[in-house]
C-alpha cells in the first residue's frame, strides 16, 4: 500500500538555522508588544496623577478663597485666634464722643474696627462703666497712639462720673470764709483755730463749722466718704475738687473708721462697686480667689495688667483679708 503523502509538509520543513530564525523572530515581535503596552500603561498612569495633583490643587484653592471669606465676614473670629493688627493714629477720625452712650456705628465712626465697637457695647450690656476717660484706654486692642488720640475727644457725663469724679485740669474749688458772716448761733458758729476735727465721723454739721466749708461742700464731703467708705489721707478731697492745702490744719483721719470690703467673701458686683475698683479689677481678684484661695494681700496682683501701682496702694486700704 502507498503511504498518504500531505503535499504541504514540506512547506513546513525548517533547518535548524530557519528554526533559530523563527524563534529569534517571534522574541522580537513579543517584546515590541510587551514595550508598547509597557509604553501605553506609564503614560496612562502619568495622566492620572497629573489629574489628581491638579485636582488636589483646585481644591486647596477653593478651601484658601473660603477662609480668606470667612475672616472678611467675621472679623471677630479671626481675632480669636490671630492678634488684631492695630491701627494706624492717621486711620482715626476724632469727634467728641461719650463712651457709655455711644453705639456701635457712632464707635465705627471714630476709626475703630467692628470687633472693638461690639466689645465696647457689650462691656456696657454687661453693667460696666466708663467713669473717667482713662478707663477707656483699657479697651483690648487700643493702643497709646490711639488713646492719646482720642482722650481730648471722650465726655464723660455728670452721672456716669458720679462714683468716681473726673479730676479736672481747672483750678480747684478756693474755700474762702463768706462775705458775710452767718447768723451768730450756736450751731453756725465757727471753730477757732487749732481745733481738729475727725474727717471720718465728722457729721455735715461739724464739717460746717471749719472756716471755709459750707452746706454745698460739707455735704460733698459727707457723700464721697460714704461712697469710699471713709478716707485714709487728706489728699483725698482733690478727687471732689477741694483744695485739701487749706483744710489739713482742721483734720485729723481715724483710719481704723474706715469701712472695709471682706474681699474673700464679696463677689464682683459688691467689688466693682468701689470707686477704686473697675469690673476688670474685680473679675480679677474674684477669679484668683476661686483658683488659689483665700487672699492673704494684693502682693499675687503686681504683675496683673488690670492694676497699676497705684491702684494696688489705694485699694487696699478699703480690703479686708480675713
Amino acid at each position: 500500500m502507498m503511504k498518504r503523502r500531505f503535499f504541504f509538509k514540506d512547506y513546513l520543513f525548517f533547518s535548524p538555522a530557519e528554526r533559530r530564525g523563527v524563534l529569534i523572530l517571534l522574541a522580537l515581535i513579543l517584546a515590541v508588544l510587551l514595550l508598547g503596552e509597557g509604553l501605553a500603561f506609564f503614560r496612562m498612569r502619568s495622566g492620572s496623577l497629573s489629574a489628581q495633583s491638579g485636582t488636589a490643587d483646585t481644591l486647596q484653592a477653593r478651601l484658601d478663597s473660603f477662609l480668606a471669606s470667612v475672616r472678611a465676614a467675621s472679623p471677630s473670629a479671626v481675632r480669636h485666634t490671630d492678634k488684631p493688627r492695630p491701627l494706624q493714629g492717621s486711620r482715626l477720625s476724632p469727634f467728641p464722643f461719650n463712651p457709655n452712650t455711644a453705639d456701635s456705628s457712632e464707635l465705627c465712626r471714630l476709626g475703630l474696627p467692628g470687633w472693638m465697637a461690639r466689645n465696647v457695647v457689650r462691656y456696657r450690656e454687661a453693667g460696666g462703666r466708663f467713669r473717667k476717660p482713662a478707663d477707656f484706654s483699657r479697651i483690648y486692642g487700643l493702643t497709646e497712639e490711639q488713646f492719646a488720640v482720642l482722650e481730648p475727644y471722650i465726655r464723660i457725663s455728670a452721672s456716669d462720673a458720679a462714683e468716681v469724679p473726673v479730676r479736672h485740669e481747672e483750678p480747684p474749688v478756693l474755700l474762702l470764709p463768706p462775705a458775710e458772716p452767718p447768723t451768730d448761733t450756736l450751731q453756725w458758729r465757727k471753730y477757732s483755730p487749732g481745733t481738729l476735727v475727725d474727717l471720718n465721723r465728722a457729721d455735715t454739721t461739724e464739717l460746717k463749722r471749719i472756716p471755709g466749708i459750707g452746706s454745698g461742700i460739707a455735704r460733698r464731703i459727707a457723700a464721697y466718704r460714704q461712697h469710699l467708705g471713709g478716707f485714709y489721707r487728706i489728699e483725698q478731697l482733690e478727687e471732689i475738687n477741694l483744695d485739701y492745702t487749706q483744710l489739713e490744719e482742721w483734720f485729723s483721719i481715724d483710719t481704723a473708721a474706715l469701712r472695709r470690703i471682706p474681699v474673700n467673701r464679696a463677689g464682683v458686683d459688691r467689688l466693682r462697686s468701689h470707686p477704686y475698683i473697675d469690673f476688670y479689677q474685680a473679675k480679677a481678684l474674684v477669679e484668683y480667689r476661686r483658683k488659689h484661695g483665700r487672699l492673704k494681700s494684693l502682693k499675687p496682683f503686681v504683675l496683673y495688667d488690670e492694676f497699676t501701682p497705684e491702684d494696688l496702694e489705694r485699694i487696699t486700704h478699703y480690703l479686708s483679708f480675713e
